[in-house]
């Protein structure tokens, strides 16, 4: 017998997702993934300075505006034909670095953690599917507890990014050709200061707390595998290449394919629309992409494009960046520390397309990323540029190309009489919670939830738990507006 379950929305992830799923013998046989907001930013760039990129797109999220502001400004460093100089450049990845941390941080702590662990009966700890809690109870308050102490280490996280970016969330300083800001040695030692506190709870709670869970719930490492094809653009810059396919990064960019390593080829990108609310035509590659909202079209049942290279799904994320890291072994300190991590929890490298698998490579990831980042930060140059000059042109295209914490992120503008043309931004949940295409491929999240155990439809945490693995972020992926410009509120700020 076939039932229908729905999840609508499902909590505990950034945006509004509805998740749609038949069910038969126990089993997901059908799934849909649908984003019910839709995004105007395309709309909303058109026309402007090519300046206001930088500002308005980091506005598509709160939790990783540091990302859209980088791609943003890589986009228009493209276009402009420029490079940050050094001190630029690492600043730039510092930044980043640190929404990294805070993102991870807030993923396993007030997203997922939830869904493996029991916790007190107020909210937000309730209303919650009422079962499959393991743990035993110490070991819940323990976690509980780190719930609670992982709201103040983001804290320092957003302070420790605001030494450099300005502010946060939506940071003030990254500009085309590096930022704005004049590093000192106090700024340098307050990032540092705070940087440490950070590497402790990585080390000594978080780590640990995702080891705990992965060594209880040992069985979603084989639930939830997805297309296993992985894309990442890579990031965090190490050195001023121009050609970002050539550009040398911490985490590098490839396509992860049969066990194999392929390259990345911006050109080979396009969008299919068959079942999401637009109009406008299918496979245009983002730089010639069209955003012509359609409600009510038929067939449609998200607002999510479906990003495809070459006309095959992949996945993005730091699952995708482990693989990579895996195959390659460019990076003897990013292997050593999964293979350890499996090792220790007497798992293989398969186990990795997994529930489990995506929670622990995003653990594993902060602590390669933070000490980098102590490395990084003392690089600076106190008395050497961070920005390099441009004169903006009549006429330019360009794209940025970079991983948010979530994964691949893709900025691309054209530019006509020094305003912009077009814009166009292709996000990690836009490749992950993309929709079935014209050729019935279901996207990464729809292929992940096929095949997993659901005992009782009225609690169906495995449908959950495979979703959140991807930490899913509708609100980049979609924005709310009217497609005819209707006032929903006006509000006087004082």
């Amino acid at each position: 017998m076939k039932t229908r379950v729905v999840i609508d929305p499902l909590t505990r992830i950034e945006g509004h997702l509805k998740v749609e799923t038949v069910v038969e013998d126990g089993v997901v046989v059908e799934a849909r993934a649908s984003g019910t907001l839709y995004r105007g930013f395309e709309q909303m760039l058109s026309g402007r300075e090519p300046l206001d990129a930088v500002q308005l797109m980091q506005r598509l999220c709160g939790v990783c505006p540091s990302a859209h502001a980088v791609a943003a400004s890589q986009c228009l460093d493209n276009a402009f034909g420029i490079m940050p100089p050094n001190n630029g450049r690492i600043i730039r990845n510092l930044i980043q670095g640190a929404n990294y941390i805070q993102s991870h941080i807030l993923h396993f702590y007030h997203l997922v953690a939830l869904d493996f662990v029991r916790g007190p009966e107020f909210p937000p700890f309730v209303p919650r599917y009422e079962a499959d809690y393991r743990l035993p109870k110490t070991t819940s308050d323990q976690i509980v507890s780190h719930y609670v102490q992982a709201l103040h280490i983001r804290v320092k996280a957003h302070e420790m990014s605001a030494v450099f970016s300005g502010k946060m969330p939506h940071c003030a300083s990254v500009v085309p050709g590096g930022v704005t800001v004049t590093p000192t040695v106090d700024k340098v030692t307050t990032f540092l200061w705070r940087l440490k506190e950070l590497q402790d709870f990585i080390n000594n709670v978080y780590l640990p707390d995702v080891m705990i869970i992965g060594e209880v719930y040992r069985d979603y490492a084989d639930i939830g595998a997805g297309c296993k094809k992985m894309l990442s653009y890579g990031a965090f810059d190490l050195d001023n290449e121009p050609l970002v396919s050539k550009r040398q990064r911490l985490f590098g960019m490839a396509r992860y394919v049969n066990g194999g390593l392929l390259p990345v080829d911006p050109a080979k990108i396009t969008e299919d629309v068959s079942a999401a609310w637009y109009r406008s035509a299918s496979h245009l590659s983002p730089a010639a992409g069209e955003t012509v909202p359609d409600p009510k079209k038929a067939e449609g049942y998200t607002w999510l494009k479906a990003p495809r290279y070459e006309n095959a799904v992949y996945e993005v994320g730091p699952l995708a960046r482990a693989v990579i890291a895996l195959t390659r072994r460019s990076d003897p300190v990013h292997v050593n520390a999964i293979e350890s991590a499996l090792s220790h929890l007497r798992l293989q490298r398969e186990n990795l397309f997994s529930v489990m698998g995506r929670n622990l490579c995003r653990a594993v990831e902060t602590k390669i990323l933070a000490d980098a980042m102590a490395k990084w930060v003392l690089q600076i140059k106190l008395d050497d540029a961070v920005a390099s000059d441009y004169k903006m042109p009549e006429t330019a295209q360009g794209y940025g190309l970079w991983d948010a914490s979530r994964g691949a992120l893709g900025h691309w503008i054209s530019i006509r009489n020094k305003l912009i043309g077009k814009y166009q931004a292709v996000v990690p949940t836009t490749w992950n919670a993309s929709p079935h295409d014209d050729k019935g491929q279901a996207g990464a999240i729809e292929q992940a939830l096929i095949g997993a155990p659901v005992k009782d439809v009225e609690h169906p945490f495995s449908v959950a738990r495979i979703v959140r693995s991807f930490d899913p972020c509708i609100a980049c992926a979609v924005h709310l507006v009217t497609a005819r410009g209707k006032l929903l509120r006006k509000m006087n700020v004082v």
